[in-house]
């Protein structure tokens, strides 16, 4: 899931070696602190950024470099703003997972030993052809939200209490929404046999114990933006016409036409159609606002299915 995929979503950015180019002679130097003496936090992406906003409370000023729903961080080409941004960073924390190797390259093009380079794939084990989309793993979540916190009390010693603090309200209120909807879908529709159109889904599948059964070549091609063999497409074709599927999960934010196809066949199988995204939709929205918002439609569309039957 590391090689670039094309979209159909427009950027029209600097071009990342210039923006590393311009940087470099910047030279290297400590981290900015952030308005007020708060940690000056900045992450790559906004739902990473989310997290480290609401884990930081008062303590911190978090900056989000993508927080368009249109923009596709896999392909992403940063300003020559972005740049001083990353620069800036007492914490940068980037996906890692071969997804945004242009983050990567901005902060090695200006290393400050007063930075923190929180990386999720390292923090996780995973390389690049993993799959990258680990904000929708619940445990992958958890595991950030544990890191952050921890990063927080080493680059802001004295404040512990107030970090256990944020963390813990979190936690018990901020994802109480969100661990409740997995843990009702979980136990009422667990077992239950889906498809999806992308590796986006993969990750959230098993939390919520629903066997998704699409070929996995298919749902890495059109994660990847390739072209998945006849063999993958016939399998899909089949589980959709054969009803083998209960459900249908597809990111709205890249319809191909493979997708797109299969979008309508279910639709004529009468197979409910649940919709995820890439990014945070809307812009602005908080993580957990914008999972609950999903795991609703979802948990509906399986209601639906449960109904059929």
């Amino acid at each position: 899931m590391s090689a670039p995929r094309p979209r159909a979503l427009a950027f029209a950015l600097a071009p990342v070696a210039l923006v590393v180019a311009l940087l470099a002679g910047c030279g290297s130097g400590s981290s900015s602190a952030g308005s007020g003496g708060r940690l000056n936090v900045v992450a790559a992406e906004d739902f990473w950024g989310s997290l480290a906003e609401q884990l930081g409370g008062d303590r911190v000023q978090v900056t989000n470099i993508i927080t368009n729903p249109a923009a596709d961080p896999h392909d992403y080409e940063p300003t020559s703003e972005d740049a001083r941004t990353m620069a800036g960073a007492q914490l940068a924390i980037v996906n890692g997972i071969g997804y945004d190797q242009w983050a990567t390259k901005l902060l090695a093009a200006n290393p400050s030993s007063g930075r923190t380079v929180l990386t999720v794939g390292d923090l996780l084990g995973l390389k690049d052809g993993d799959n990258p989309h680990q904000w929708y793993s619940p445990t992958s979540v958890q595991m950030l939200i544990e890191e952050i916190t921890a990063d927080y009390k080493k680059a802001d010693p004295g404040h512990d209490s107030y970090f256990d603090q944020q963390r813990a309200a979190f936690e018990a209120k901020g994802l109480a929404e969100y661990h409740g909807l997995i843990s009702q879908i979980k136990a009422r529709y667990g077992g239950t046999p889906v498809g999806a159109s992308e590796s986006i889904f993969e990750p959230l599948a098993p939390a919520l114990g629903l066997k998704l059964i699409t070929p996995q070549g298919f749902l890495d091609a059109i994660s990847e933006g390739t072209e998945p063999t006849p063999a993958d497409k016939a399998t899909t074709d089949k589980q959709i016409a054969d009803k083998q599927i209960e459900v249908w999960v597809y990111n709205s934010q890249n319809a191909t036409p493979d997708v797109q196809r299969l979008n309508e066949a279910a639709k004529s199988a009468a197979i409910p159609i649940s919709t995820v995204t890439e990014t945070m939709t809307p812009e602005g929205a908080s993580f957990q606002a914008w999972m609950s918002r999903q795991l609703e439609e979802l948990r509906t569309a399986l209601a639906k299915a449960a109904e059929r039957e």
